[in-house]
């Protein structure tokens, strides 16, 4: 993360002020029936050349300035859930750093009374994972919080090299999403046996699991051979498309 190179400010001025914003929706899919059981709403911005810019870099660009950043994340999430497919589950990430930054942490979160209000379907927020221990300290409090709201919560990037795993964080979730790199290293013995045992506990403690990256029928195989709940990836991007 530290060594990505961020976007200019001018750049960043440019996609605020002319909201530059977008959003995809992609299908999560029941492993077993290949039915939609939800979808993720994926954030898109764009370059005044209207070529695409990595979210990822968006946000990290604006975390020097906390307001910002919550302005920007907050605009995208009302964006994301007015477009929102009807009676499927929609799963939305939240940077921790976003959500604390408007300074309220108890019910009158600004987050947490936008997902209250959507009455179209219910809200599972995403928590990503990484290497900062104080990001998995808000992550604690954070979860806490919607769960006092019912508001169901994911961990995001599991089992991917450049992120940890907090123990605490992962009991208290819903949904355990597996990173794309558990596909990319099916072959690793002894990686594969610390996959299942996520898995295992994951099923012994009520939680669901999703398998990112699922790209062909081999990876849905795996994600079978498994036991995953869920899927998610490019082999339904033709079958399942919705864009917004």
């Amino acid at each position: 993360m530290k060594d990505k190179k961020l976007l200019s400010p001018k750049c960043l001025i440019d996609l605020i002020e002319n909201k530059r914003f977008g959003v995809e929706y992609q299908p999560i899919i029941s492993t077993n029936s290949q039915e939609i059981f939800a979808y993720e709403s994926l954030a898109r911005f764009y370059s005044i050349d209207n070529e695409l810019i990595r979210p990822d870099l968006v946000y990290e660009s604006l975390h020097n300035s906390p307001l910002t950043l919550f302005q920007v994340e907050y605009q995208q999430k009302q964006l994301q859930l007015s477009y929102a497919v009807n009676d499927h589950d929609i799963f939305v990430n939240l940077d921790q750093d976003s959500y604390f930054a408007s300074g309220v942490i108890d019910q009158s979160n600004p987050f947490l009374k936008l997902f209250k209000s959507h009455s179209k379907s219910n809200v599972v927020v995403e928590l990503i994972e990484n290497s900062e221990i104080n990001d998995a300290i808000m992550s604690l409090a954070m979860i806490d919080n919607l769960a006092k709201s019912n508001i169901q919560t994911a961990i995001d990037d599991v089992c991917n090299p450049q992120s940890m795993i907090s123990t605490s964080v992962i009991q208290l979730v819903n949904y355990i999403k597996l990173d794309k790199f558990v596909i990319k290293n099916k072959s690793n013995r002894n990686f594969m046996l610390l996959v299942k045992s996520i898995i295992d506990y994951a099923h012994s403690t009520d939680k669901k699991v999703i398998l990112e990256g699922v790209e062909t029928y081999e990876d849905l195989t795996l994600a079978k051979q498994l036991t995953c709940d869920f899927v998610q990836g490019f082999y339904y991007r033709d079958r399942f498309k919705n864009v917004s």
